[in-house]
C-alpha cells in the first residue's frame, strides 16, 4: 500500500498498518482527545508511509467542524501574545487545525467586532489572551463554542483560563537568590493594582522569609513597569545603603525595572554581581540578553501556557470541559547577573566601594 495515492489511502487502510481501530485513526488525525502519545504517533507515522493527505473540505463537511480555531488578542505588540499562538500551534498542528488571529487592540467595540467575525466562519473554538493576567469580563456567553483564556482570567467561573503561576514565579526567583548566597533582598516591581505584581512580591516574601533572608527597607517597592522607574528605585536603594542598610541583591518585577536599575548601579559603580546581583522577570531576551551583565530572569514559559491553552480547547471542543483557573509554571533562566559572590556582601562597611557608606 506505501505506493498508493494519497486520494485512495483511507483511514482504515492507516488502521491495518497502526495495528489499531479506524476510530482511533480518525481522532489521532483529528487532533481529538482519548489517544495516548504512542498511540498518536505511531498513526502519524502510518499515515505518512502510506502518504495520506487529508481533504480538508471533505473532513469538514463529515465532521460538522471548520477545523479552524480563533486567537483573540489586546497585546498588540506581540510581546505575550506570540509565543502563546506558537504553543498553541504546536499542540493544534497534530490536528490539522489554523489559527486566525485577530488584534483586539483593548477596544471592546473591535474585540466584539472580531468575536462576530470569528463565530460567522464558524471557527471550532476561540482562545483569548492579552498582555496581564488581571480577571476580565468573559467575551460572551452561550457562543455556540468553547472558549479558553489564556494569559488572562475570565470573571466567569465557568470558564477555563490558563495563567503563568506568578506566585510560584516569585518564589523560584528570590530562591535562585538565597541559593547563590544572598540574604538581603530588594523587591522592586510593578504597579500594586496588578494581580501579577501582587503575586510575584507575595511568593517573593514568603520564599525570602523562610530562607531566613530580610526585605530590604520592609516593603516591597511598587511603582511603574519601566526603566525609568528601575533608575528611580535604584537611587532610593543606593539612599538606603547609604543609611546603613544592607543590601546583596534586588529582584525586580520585570526585566524593564531591572535594566534600569543596572544602569544606575553601573554608574554609581556597585559590581553587579560581585557587590549586588541582579535579577528581572519575563525573559525579555531583547532586554535581558542584551543587558549588561545579561539579566538572570524568570520566564512565564508562555509558549507552553499557549499549548496547554490548545489542548484544552480540543478536549472542550470534543465535550470534555473544564472550569477555573489553572496555573503553569515558571521556569528560571540563569544568566551572569546573579553569580555567587566571591565573599559574602552583609553590610554597607563590608562591601565593595560601590556601596559602602
Amino acid at each position: 500500500m506505501v505506493g498508493r495515492s494519497s486520494g485512495s489511502v483511507t483511514l482504515a487502510d492507516i488502521a491495518c498498518v497502526a495495528g489499531v481501530s479506524a476510530g482511533t485513526v480518525s481522532r489521532a488525525l483529528n487532533g481529538r482527545g482519548g489517544v495516548n502519545a504512542e498511540t498518536r504517533e505511531r498513526v502519524q507515522e502510518a499515515a505518512e508511509r502510506l502518504g495520506y493527505q487529508p481533504n480538508a473540505l471533505a473532513r469538514g463537511l463529515l465532521s460538522g467542524r471548520s477545523f479552524t480555531v480563533g486567537l483573540i488578542t489586546t497585546d498588540s505588540f506581540g510581546r505575550f501574545s506570540i509565543p502563546i499562538m506558537l504553543g498553541a500551534e504546536d499542540a493544534l498542528g497534530a490536528g490539522q487545525m489554523s489559527v486566525l488571529l485577530c488584534d483586539g487592540r483593548d477596544d471592546p467595540i473591535r474585540e466584539r467586532h472580531y468575536l462576530r467575525t470569528l463565530l460567522e466562519r464558524r471557527v471550532d473554538g476561540i482562545i483569548v489572551t492579552g498582555r496581564r493576567t488581571d480577571p476580565r469580563p468573559p467575551v460572551g456567553t452561550s457562543l455556540g463554542v468553547p472558549v479558553i483564556y489564556a494569559m488572562t482570567q475570565s470573571t466567569s467561573p465557568e470558564d477555563l483560563s490558563i495563567t503563568p503561576d506568578d506566585l510560584q514565579g516569585g518564589a523560584l526567583a528570590v530562591g535562585h537568590l538565597l541559593g547563590t548566597g544572598r540574604r538581603h533582598v530588594a523587591h522592586v516591581t510593578g504597579p500594586e493594582r496588578f494581580q501579577a505584581a501582587r503575586l510575584r512580591a507575595e511568593g517573593a516574601v514568603a520564599e525570602l522569609a523562610a530562607g531566613g533572608g530580610s526585605l530590604v527597607g520592609g516593603r516591597v517597592l511598587y511603582g511603574e513597569w519601566t526603566e525609568q522607574w528601575g533608575r528611580q528605585a535604584a537611587v532610593l536603594l543606593l539612599d538606603l545603603v547609604s543609611r546603613g542598610a544592607a543590601l546583596d541583591a534586588v529582584f525586580c518585577g520585570n526585566d524593564q525595572i531591572a535594566r534600569g536599575m543596572l544602569d544606575v548601579l553601573r554608574e554609581a559603580g556597585v559590581g553587579v554581581p560581585a557587590d549586588v546581583a541582579v535579577m528581572g522577570f519575563d525573559n525579555w531576551e531583547i532586554i535581558a540578553g542584551a543587558a549588561r551583565p545579561p539579566l538572570t530572569t524568570v520566564d512565564m514559559d508562555l509558549r507552553e501556557v499557549g499549548r496547554v491553552a490548545a489542548q484544552a480547547l480540543m478536549e472542550a471542543i470534543d465535550g470534555e470541559r473544564d472550569r477555573g483557573v489553572r496555573t503553569n509554571p515558571c521556569r528560571l533562566v540563569v544568566r551572569d547577573s546573579t553569580a555567587p559572590p566571591a565573599r559574602s556582601v552583609a553590610r554597607p562597611d563590608e562591601a565593595g566601594a560601590g556601596l559602602r557608606g
